[in-house]
């Protein structure tokens, strides 16, 4: 088919979102989500393992809170920096680095001789683990047309968080049995594996052409292209023409695209609150609280299947509710759900109560970490302003787990329970005031809200 040279970036975009869903998309999709699972996979090993280590002697609450503090550390420099590198470098060189950071690091892990070795090795795999959730989410809404955007990106957190149940179902299966060492080394081999599977993964032609780069968003585009029918394909939407700038990194602090950075982050900080005050701590907690570590991974891998759940569910709602009011009905019933569970009396209804809670609250990740967020920055810093929102988000993943253990020791499951809680309440409010709604409009429209 013929070529537009010279074409802004709304028209590579408008080329890009004319395309009927196809094997291109599911390749892109697979490649994307193969990462992004060892990546949750990788994370969600914590739950198993620092429950593991705390019964065998190995290490103690205190440690626990360290690995998990040093986690963030290395996720919170992995978001910053990715979003900076995968603006200036490119999407594909991003997350090829930070995938062979964390798979090496991961391998490293599983050889640690002591947990103060261990903590160090988690800092560099949370380097690269928090730089491929930035690029993963930010990089998928460039290829897929708006009208299903939503429902790819919560296909894209389904495969992602359903590494939630798979890790937490062979920590229950290897680490009572075999070792925690070997939790690192499946998530290390899997990170390689498809760190070598992604080499030809195609860059971003949106992001190429915000670059620059005219000759190869066109090759890119053209490539692409090449795999449909062109008898078949529509013609692109017309595009207003509009005058073509290079964003900086001040511009996601300044007006009109600082209500926009707020709202990320606070979406980011809440997240990081429900997941990693509550769901990551359920094995400890339920070791605490007199079970062995083989009855609390059962019964923490039963809350689990809730991950998978809550994102098949954002990819059936997503699009048909809208972000805006989804977000902030979500936030209400996990908060309820949150206040039935303090009244739970038997181990079986909290099981349920926790089922429902994990649900909700990756319905929560599929709609607002996934998909709204990057969808709210412009091309040229889509990255940075999903990586600057994931970063304060790490930052509130750096001081709960240690808040977490000041709470549990006073208050017990409840203390922590209410100040989830609170932040659920708390992002109500904020998306009700501040939100923005995305809901089937192009990247291009979006921009201009």
């Amino acid at each position: 088919m013929t070529m537009q040279t010279g074409a802004s970036t709304a028209d590579i975009g408008a080329r890009l979102d004319r395309l009927p869903i196809g094997g291109f998309h599911k390749r892109i999709i697979w490649l994307i989500g193969a990462g992004m699972f060892f990546d949750s996979f990788d994370i969600y090993l914590a739950g198993g393992v620092l429950g593991a280590l705390v019964k065998s002697g190995w290490s103690n609450i205190a440690s626990n809170a360290s690995f998990l503090s040093m986690t963030f550390i290395g996720m919170l420099i992995g978001a910053l920096a990715a979003g900076y590198l995968g603006d200036a470098r490119g999407r594909k060189f991003s997350y090829q680095f930070n995938l062979a950071i964390f798979g090496i690091a991961s391998l490293a892990g599983a050889f640690a001789p002591s947990m103060n070795w261990l903590i160090v090795c988690r800092f560099f795999m949370g380097l690269g683990l928090g730089a491929e959730i930035v690029i993963g989410y930010g990089c998928l809404g460039e290829f897929v047309p708006p009208g299903v955007r939503g429902k790819w990106s919560a296909y894209l957190s389904l495969i992602t968080n359903s590494a939630l149940f798979f890790s937490t179902l062979l920590g229950y299966l290897i680490i009572p049995h075999l070792s925690w060492r070997v939790m690192f080394a499946i998530a290390g081999v899997g990170a390689l594996i498809v760190w070598y599977l992604r080499r030809k993964m195609p860059e971003s032609p949106r992001w190429l052409k915000s670059r620059g780069r005219d000759a190869e968003a066109e090759r890119v585009m053209a490539g692409i292209e090449s795999e449909f029918d062109a008898s078949r394909l529509p013609a692109p939407q017309p595009v207003p023409a509009a005058p073509e700038s290079r964003l900086g990194s001040v511009a996601l602090f300044k007006p009109p695209y600082l209500r926009r950075t707020v709202l990320g982050i606070c979406v980011h900080v809440v997240v990081n609150i429900v997941i990693y005050g509550f769901i990551v701590w359920v094995p400890t907690f339920l070791v605490k609280q007199g079970l062995g570590v083989s009855s609390s991974l059962g019964y923490a891998t039963l809350m689990s299947l809730g991950g998978p759940a809550g994102a098949l569910i954002g990819a059936l709602v997503s699009d048909r509710i809208g972000r805006k009011y989804g977000i902030a009905l979500v936030c209400l019933l996990a908060a309820i759900t949150g206040w039935l569970y303090l009244s739970s009396s038997s181990i079986y209804m909290a099981t349920l109560l926790g089922f429902i809670l994990f649900t909700l609250t990756y319905l929560l990740v599929a709609l607002g970490v996934a998909t709204y967020v990057p969808e709210l920055f412009p091309t040229d810093v889509r990255l940075r302003g999903n990586g600057v929102a994931n970063t304060v988000g790490r930052v509130a993943g750096i001081i709960t787990p240690q808040l977490i253990v000041t709470l549990f020791a006073t208050g017990g499951v409840n203390g922590v329970l209410t100040l989830i809680i609170g932040a659920l309440l708390f992002l109500v409010v904020i998306m009700l005031l501040l939100g923005i709604e995305t809901r089937k409009r192009t990247l291009e429209e979006i921009d201009k809200l």
